[in-house]
């Protein structure tokens, strides 16, 4: 099998954390060449995401290590097999791999975590609130670059309503909602279909409030798959979003999440009662919000 000229986020990942498991055990990259059998820059290369290793072989460096859990290392070894060729693929040559890799992260994931202070978070976007986005984007994009990206947002969010959808925590900035975007119809859409969205049992949407607490700057989405340790924190950018995966980012976005969400709204709650509703909800928001776009 040749090497990978530009492997996957998740191929990169799935070598950095066997160089991780190589480096608990103690070993250098000679060493634990030895121990698997191979050469070591047949190593480097599988610690660069390059190539892949087989379960035998990752089995063998775990029992070096000695620490880690079978649950982790059966994951770690699903990460690795992974074929990774999803429904994204059929965008790579239009898209950049910043899209394909977050597409990859949101498929595998159990539960995603998401704060945006601008914007209505990707995966929650109708298409006309995508295609303003991107017409208005700062990014320039040809016409079929474009409607590329428009149904490629909106493929992503088929992952919410598919067979085996992860669960989505939602913390919008009141900000978001309330820009003028488009035609009146385009916000009246996207915050309707927020509603819908909220009636699904693994999703839930909060709205931060103007007159709450000092915003973070900066939107986020942190991914956890099967178990925790292989999260991915993901901070948005304009040029380019930056990929986070150490256990101490993974904590710190995790606990300034759980901060954001005590601090806003109670989550959107289609089926309360109006009264409900009316006392300072997510729901009540996003209804006066609304009024004026009815």
């Amino acid at each position: 099998m040749g090497l990978r000229a530009d492997p996957t986020y998740r191929q990169r990942r799935f070598g950095l954390e066997l160089r991780r498991l190589r480096e608990r055990a103690g070993l250098s990259s000679t060493e634990a060449a030895a121990l698997l059998g191979m050469r070591q820059p047949q190593l480097s290369s599988v610690e660069a995401g390059r190539t892949g290793l087989a379960s035998e072989r990752v089995q063998r460096l775990a029992q070096a290590e000695g620490a880690s859990s079978q649950t982790f290392v059966q994951a770690l070894i699903d990460l690795g097999q992974r074929s990774g060729k999803g429904w994204w693929s059929d965008y790579r040559k239009v898209l950049s791999s910043a899209h394909l890799d977050l597409a990859e992260l949101e498929d595998g994931a159990r539960s995603m975590v998401t704060y945006e202070p601008m914007f209505v978070p990707g995966i929650l976007q109708t298409r006309d609130y995508a295609e303003v986005i991107h017409r208005a984007g700062y990014r320039p994009m040809g016409d079929e670059g474009r409607a590329a990206a428009v149904r490629f947002r909106v493929r992503r969010g088929g992952l919410l309503t598919g067979e085996r959808p992860p669960s989505l925590h939602a913390v919008v900035h009141e900000a978001a909602l309330s820009m003028s975007l488009g035609e009146p119809q385009v916000m009246r859409d996207q915050l309707l279909y927020l509603v819908e969205l909220a009636r699904l049992p693994h999703v839930t949407i909060q709205i931060l409030p103007s007159d709450g607490p000092v915003p973070f700057g900066t939107g986020f989405v942190l991914l956890t798959p099967q178990v925790r340790e292989l999260g991915t924190v993901v901070v948005s950018h304009i040029e380019k979003s930056l990929y986070l995966d150490d256990g101490e980012a993974l904590s710190r976005y995790g606990d300034w999440f759980a901060t954001l969400a005590g601090s806003a709204l109670p989550a959107v709650d289609p089926d309360a009662s109006p009264d409900v509703c009316v006392a300072k909800g997510s729901l009540g928001l996003l209804q006066r919000i609304l009024y004026p776009l009815l």
